[in-house]
């Protein structure tokens, strides 16, 4: 049996959850604004700057995948404290890395070891915390992305900026260093998962997963949500400071505003999905995100408060449509197969946003003045990819669903 927790100790153990949480969304998310930087270091192309971001998700998507053959096997304080460990030294590789070879292989490390922290930070928080108090504990984890974009995203850019991105890396992972020690301390021994009868092997739940029509469906919808915006934004900052003249000491605004206003509108988006009904509420947003994009991608030479609000508008609409996609995706799979369904299902969004990330950067290209072309067409097909998730959000079967979807 679980131990019972004191509230106090129960609010020290979900903080320390979701500092783990934060430190990888930033690992993953701070690669994509320091795009100039490693052109310019390295002397890579943009395709070979999209490789790099591609590198972390494909990465996390193979070892979510495997993670679905073994996360039930082990402890869950004993793996998360040795992925998590692993995950931290990969990081301070990436701020030690001298070539672009050191860098890459950096990246591939720690999406292998930072792939499967998600899950298991979550699967963690419903072993421990009372499901009547589980809903609450789940907003404290997920919070860190938003803490990740509002404060992470812009603190490691000027720390970049002043003393350079490899201290960013190195600060990631020292931060990383003492949330172990935390987890280590606050985390019980988590075994009562081992003890339960096996009434089916793991390959089989995992073969009736995926010969499931409905899941299918759901998967290709997942795919196509996160492919709508990577193939745009790991080029943002590129595309910012080479054709809008942009400085490093200007781009953590970008990420402050467009932050800020996500964390500010998550919850009217949240209500909405709720009134209007989960399908109607993504079209919505599936149409509206469609100007900000190719705004994004089209902005000539602007004032920065005009740049500024077309990438805060970018994020906004952008996150707008992420709360009832996800919404969608978590009704697809019956009760009983949710768990292995969302495992697969962080494989498929990992895989997807790596694809689109090559596509983008494989789309762009410079001219002699180094100014970035062709990112238009980066955008259209991420707003084709909106479309066709559109199209698949109306054919999905949902459990719980009623008239109103």
């Amino acid at each position: 049996m679980t131990p019972f927790f004191s509230p106090q100790r129960e609010r020290w153990l979900l903080l320390t959850i979701a500092g783990i949480q934060f430190t990888h969304i930033l690992d993953f998310m701070i690669m994509m604004p320091l795009g100039p930087q490693f052109t310019r270091l390295f002397g890579i192309s943009d395709a070979q700057f999209g490789l790099l971001v591609s590198a972390y998700t494909l990465s996390a998507g193979a070892s979510g995948l495997a993670a679905a053959t073994y996360v039930d096997r082990f402890d869950r304080k004993h793996l998360l404290l040795w992925l998590y460990g692993l995950f931290a030294i990969a990081t301070l590789a990436c701020g030690l890395a001298t070539s672009y070879g050191f860098l890459m292989m950096a990246r591939v490390a720690a999406g292998l070891f930072g792939g499967v922290l998600s899950a298991l930070s979550q699967t963690i928080v419903a072993d421990v915390v009372p499901f009547e108090r589980r809903g609450r504990a789940m907003g404290i984890v997920m919070s860190s992305f938003s803490v990740a974009t509002v404060a992470g995203v812009p603190i490691g850019l000027f720390i970049a900026s002043l003393w350079g991105w490899q201290l960013t890396f190195v600060a990631i992972a020292l931060f990383s260093a003492a949330l172990g020690v935390g987890a280590w301390l606050t985390l019980p021994r988590l075994r009562t998962h081992l003890d339960a009868p096996r009434t089916h092997s793991v390959w089989r739940g995992i073969g009736r997963v995926l010969v499931h029509r409905d899941h299918l469906l759901a998967f290709a919808f997942s795919a196509l949500l996160m492919f709508t915006g990577f193939t745009v934004i790991p080029f943002i900052t590129l595309y910012m400071q080479a054709n809008l003249g942009m400085t490093d000491t200007q781009i953590p605004y970008v990420y402050l505003c467009g932050g800020i206003a996500t964390l500010i509108t998550a919850r009217f988006f949240g209500r909405l999905t709720d009134r209007l009904g989960k399908v109607r509420t993504f079209t919505f947003m599936g149409c509206a995100v469609t100007l900000p994009l190719m705004a994004t991608t089209l902005i000539p030479p602007a004032p920065l408060w005009a740049v500024l609000l077309v990438s805060t508008g970018f994020f906004v609409c952008m996150n707008g449509r992420m709360i009832p996609g996800m919404a969608l995706i978590t009704s697809a799979p019956a009760p009983q197969q949710r768990g292995t369904f969302l495992v697969l299902n962080a494989a498929v969004q990992s895989a997807a946003m790596g694809v689109a990330s090559f596509l983008g950067g494989w789309i762009i290209s410079r001219d002699a003045s180094g100014h970035l072309e062709h990112y238009g067409w980066a955008g259209l097909v991420g707003v084709a990819a909106s479309l066709g998730s559109m199209l698949l959000a109306r054919r999905l079967r949902l459990h719980g669903a009623q008239s109103a979807r």
